[in-house]
C-alpha cells in the first residue's frame, strides 16, 4: 500500500515557456498532489482516504439520503415504456423519471455540435432529475442552465455530451447513475462555479469531464470527483491552468481501469479555437 504523500511537479521546458510538467518529487505525509503553473493559480489536488479516518466534509458534499455506492448495474427498462419527446422536457424544480427511457427519436451525429434544441432534458436553476434513462436517441442528453442537480441518471449510449452545464455560479451535482460509450465528454462544463460528481459509472469516453476549453466567456472552474468507477477512458478531467481551474480528484475513493490520464491541463482560450495541453499528469497506476 502506498503512503500518502504530497506530490510536487518539476518545472519543464514546453512551447518556449517553464511549465510544470507530470514528473512529481515526494516530500511526506499529507493527503493533496498539487499542480500549480508559474504565475498561475490552478492547481489540482488529489486527495486520498482511509475509510476509517474521520474528515471534514467538503462543502460539495451530498445530503445523507443521497450517500450510496457506486454501481454499473445500467438498467434496461422495457422497450414499451419508453418516451420519445418531439422538444427538449424542461424542468423548473423536480422530476422522477420513473425509470422510463427518455430519448428524441433521432440517431447520433457526433460529428455535429448541437445546442440545446437536441437535448433530452433541459434543467432550469435549482432543478432535479432523477431516476431516469437517456436512450442512445439522441444527440446531446441533459443541459443544465443553473445549478441542477442528477440523482440516478444513466446514459445509455452518449452521442456528444452526457451532460453540460451552463450555471454562471454555485454547485451542480451528480449522484449515481452511470454512462457508456462517450465517445467525446461524458460531463461538460461551459458555465462556472462547482461540479459535484459522487458514485458515477463511466464505461468507455474519451473524457470524463471538460472544463470547456474554448467558450467565448471563461472562468475559473471546479470538479470534485469522487467514488467514480471509470473504465476504458482516455481521461478523467481535462482543466484550464490559464483561468485558475481546481479539480479534487479523491483518489483513494475511485476505481480506475484502463484510464490513460487522470488528470491533463490546457491553455484555453475564448475564441473558439482548440485548446493546447500544457501539462499531463501521471498516468493512472504509475
Amino acid at each position: 500500500m502506498h503512503q500518502n504523500a504530497i506530490y510536487k511537479p518539476v518545472q519543464a521546458k514546453h512551447f518556449g515557456q517553464q511549465i510544470h510538467s507530470s514528473i512529481f518529487q515526494r516530500t511526506a505525509k499529507a493527503t493533496y498532489l498539487i499542480m500549480v503553473q508559474i504565475s498561475l493559480t490552478a492547481l489540482v489536488a488529489f486527495v486520498g482516504t482511509l475509510a476509517h479516518f474521520a474528515v471534514a466534509a467538503p462543502s460539495g458534499s451530498p445530503a445523507e439520503h443521497d450517500k450510496r455506492a457506486a454501481n454499473c448495474n445500467f438498467p434496461n427498462p422495457p422497450a414499451s415504456s419508453n418516451v420519445r419527446l418531439n422538444s427538449p422536457r424542461v424542468i423548473g424544480k423536480y422530476f422522477n423519471g420513473g425509470g422510463r427511457r427518455y430519448g428524441r427519436g433521432v440517431r447520433c451525429n457526433d460529428k455535429t455540435e448541437h445546442g440545446q434544441q437536441q437535448a433530452v432534458f433541459v434543467l432550469e436553476a435549482g432543478a432535479t432529475l432523477e431516476n431516469a434513462v437517456i436512450g442512445a436517441d439522441a444527440n446531446e442528453g441533459v443541459h443544465c442552465n443553473g445549478p441542477c442537480t442528477l440523482r440516478n441518471v444513466w446514459f445509455e449510449d452518449v452521442c456528444e455530451d452526457g451532460v453540460t452545464f451552463f450555471q454562471k455560479s454555485g454547485i451542480s451535482f451528480v449522484y449515481g447513475g452511470g454512462s457508456k460509450n462517450a465517445v467525446d465528454k461524458v460531463f461538460q462544463h461551459n458555465g462556472g462555479g462547482k461540479v459535484f460528481i459522487d458514485s458515477f459509472c463511466a464505461i468507455g469516453f474519451g473524457t470524463f469531464y471538460r472544463s470547456c476549453g474554448n467558450c467565448p466567456t471563461q472562468v475559473k472552474r471546479e470538479v470534485e470527483i469522487q467514488n467514480v468507477i471509470a473504465r476504458n477512458g482516455r481521461l478523467l478531467a481535462g482543466m484550464n491552468s490559464n483561468y485558475g481551474d481546481l479539480a479534487i480528484i479523491r483518489s483513494n475513493t475511485n476505481q480506475l481501469t484502463n484510464v490513460n490520464w487522470v488528470c491533463n491541463s490546457y491553455i484555453g482560450n475564448n475564441r473558439g479555437a482548440a485548446s493546447q495541453p500544457s501539462s499531463t499528469n501521471q498516468r493512472n497506476g504509475v
